[in-house]
């Protein structure tokens, strides 16, 4: 578990990461993270829920309609 400290940033506040919290999830500066709530508080992940979801569907559709894909693809 790492405790996190809130701190003023211009009229906002931030969250500083420590290095090896931020080697565990693979990003660094510059890089976005997504903050997903939870029944028991807010997950930080680097992958998109919103794309992830959007891609489950597109599988699906994949799934069912591989026939008509592939005469698409002629």
């Amino acid at each position: 578990m790492h405790a996190l400290k809130l701190t003023q940033i211009g009229n906002s506040v931030g969250v500083i990461l420590p290095r090896e919290l931020l080697a565990k999830l693979g990003v660094t500066k510059g890089d976005t993270l997504y903050a997903v709530d939870q029944p028991d508080g807010v997950r930080l992940t680097v992958a998109d829920p919103d794309f992830a979801a959007q891609m489950e569907v597109a599988r699906q559709v994949m799934k069912e309609r591989r026939a008509v894909l592939r005469e698409l693809a002629k």
